[in-house]
């Protein structure tokens, strides 16, 4: 927001795409991580042994789908940070509506149980995703994705945890 404000562009420019890129990076390690520890992080939490594989198998899918998640965060904020607070708000509405139906659909009519629950709302986040990135993309501004100068710039980072790790905690 500061770098848009002061019409800096190429400052807004390295920022967007070090934002993007370790979203994208984080994301995947989150999963892994996730994948790798989501069982015996419900069994430390004393999971019942009645819906422990059931929670299992949710969380397991749910962790593929949190690069997306990232992604959209990351690129949702970017939005917001030149004001553009319509168009995240939208995206939110119809990966909501997506998950609501793909609820209903893969519960309901295909009987996937908590499998279902979770591949629809890895779909919700994909969609999500892609509509923020499109967007990103399709912009003529300084806040304009390239996925060709995607690179993390160590001092843009900084300056993003330096803002994030406190806004995070604090939320």
């Amino acid at each position: 927001a500061r770098f848009f404000s002061f019409c800096k562009i190429k400052e807004m420019s390295d920022t967007v795409h070090t934002s993007i890129l370790f979203a994208a990076i984080s994301g995947v390690v989150m999963m892994i991580v996730g994948l790798l520890f989501s069982r015996f992080a419900l069994e430390l939490m004393e999971t019942p042994d009645e819906v422990i594989d059931m929670a299992a198998l949710y969380l397991k899918i749910y962790f593929v789908g949190v690069p997306f998640f990232m992604l959209y965060n990351y690129g949702a904020a970017i939005l917001r940070a030149v004001g553009d607070t319509k168009r995240p708000l939208i995206f939110l509405i119809i990966s909501g509506l997506a998950n609501a139906g793909l609820n209903m659909l893969l519960v309901v009519v295909f009987n996937m149980g908590v499998a279902g629950v979770a591949i629809g709302t890895i779909v919700s986040q994909c969609i999500s995703c892609i509509l923020v990135l499109r967007c990103l993309y399709r912009s003529e501004g300084s806040y304009q994705l390239r996925f060709s100068k995607l690179t993390i710039k160590s001092f843009y980072l900084k300056q993003i945890f330096q803002v994030g790790i406190p806004a995070g905690i604090q939320s």
